[in-house]
């Protein structure tokens, strides 16, 4: 929902400090709205808390009001009152990579959140049952066209989808676009297809397998195979990524640990494409990875893959400097679902 500007620094107020009281709120407000009376900040915590963006403790003078839950991934943001501040404005918790983050990366999901994806994608296996094998070809490349231009229109590619489709059915290039994007989009085509081709592949991960991954979706881009050696800039935020390499790999290895020991296939997908973001363990194409390598590990377990066709560009990117700004997964969590439902519901 949609939050006023109050109850959006009420939020703020509360996700900073972990614990406050209805007075220690009250006398924030009145630091920034002198206006607002007593009654209207208590309508404000009730929003709050009847949305599960917060949560009260103990009784009577002694309440105190909480983030909804205590693992820091999950915490709520207004996501539309945050990103009017720019870069510079705004308050974040983390500017540099965050090592205690592997702690939280388990329980991401509710089991009843768990047990309806799990009921959405019988949906999907079904579906691809009572497919003859030649429907079912097409169904894939429908989604490999359809995720090749958007994943590449996430990255400032401006192909179309109807030139995207041209080119990897006819391999016609689009005048008026640079050679590069071509290149992009057929990238994202022959590492697809690899993921395919390949199914059990991903079903465990190695460094190896990553790098392979990466290496299809950069071929021919200039870009550097294997773990950066140099620091890299983020367009949009102050959050900085790890510069030493050792630090990199480390990193790697503990998302890749991490991934294996999950058990939700879901979870392990959604882990994987936010953290190789975070991490940007190479020069570039670290979001392509991340989306194709999560897909990887969808498909290769039974599950569908996403084509993020749907998805907002600008809140796709919102969603992510959220989480490396605040380590908050929250929305894109939100968004991510929204597209595993879309995919099965839209394809096969």
């Amino acid at each position: 929902m949609n939050l006023n500007k109050r109850q959006s620094l009420i939020l703020d107020y509360i996700n900073k400090r972990n614990s406050s009281s209805r007075l220690e709120i009250e006398e924030y407000v009145a630091t920034v709205d002198d206006k607002s009376s007593k009654n209207t900040i208590i309508r404000d915590l009730d929003v709050l808390l009847k949305n599960n963006y917060i949560k009260k403790t103990g009784f009577a003078r002694s309440i105190r009001y909480e983030p909804y839950t205590s693992n820091e991934l999950l915490i709520k943001y207004d996501v539309d009152n945050y990103f009017k501040k720019e870069p510079d404005s705004r308050e974040i918790k983390y500017s540099q990579f965050n090592f205690d983050i592997f702690n939280n990366l388990k329980n991401l999901f509710s089991a009843d959140e768990i047990k309806k994806l799990e009921s959405i994608n019988g949906i999907y296996t079904n579906k691809t049952i009572a497919l003859s094998d030649t429907i079912l070809k097409k169904e894939y490349e429908r989604l490999l066209i359809e995720l090749s231009w958007k994943s590449s229109q996430i990255e400032g590619n401006t192909y179309s989808l109807l030139d995207t489709e041209v080119l990897i059915k006819e391999n016609i290039e689009a005048k008026g676009h640079k050679k590069e994007e071509a290149i992009m989009i057929l990238n994202h085509k022959k590492a697809l297809e690899f993921i395919f081709e390949s199914k059990d592949y991903f079903k465990i991960l190695t460094l190896k397998k990553i790098e392979e991954l990466h290496a299809l979706l950069t071929n021919k881009l200039g870009v550097n195979k294997g773990l950066r050696k140099s620091p890299v800039g983020i367009i949009g935020t102050n959050y900085r990524p790890l510069s030493n390499q050792l630090q990199i790999k480390e990193a790697i290895e503990k998302l890749i640990a991490t991934i294996n020991n999950t058990d939700n296939v879901i979870e392990k997908s959604l882990i994987t494409v936010i953290m190789i973001s975070y991490i940007q363990p190479f020069e570039d194409g670290n979001k392509r990875t991340g989306r194709i390598l999560a897909n990887a590990i969808l498909y290769a377990n039974g599950y569908c893959p996403l084509s993020y066709r749907s998805i907002s560009e600008s809140e796709y990117k919102k969603a992510v400097i959220l989480f490396y700004e605040n380590n908050s997964i929250d929305y894109f969590k939100e968004l991510f679902v929204e597209q595993f439902k879309f995919a099965v519901e839209k394809y096969f």
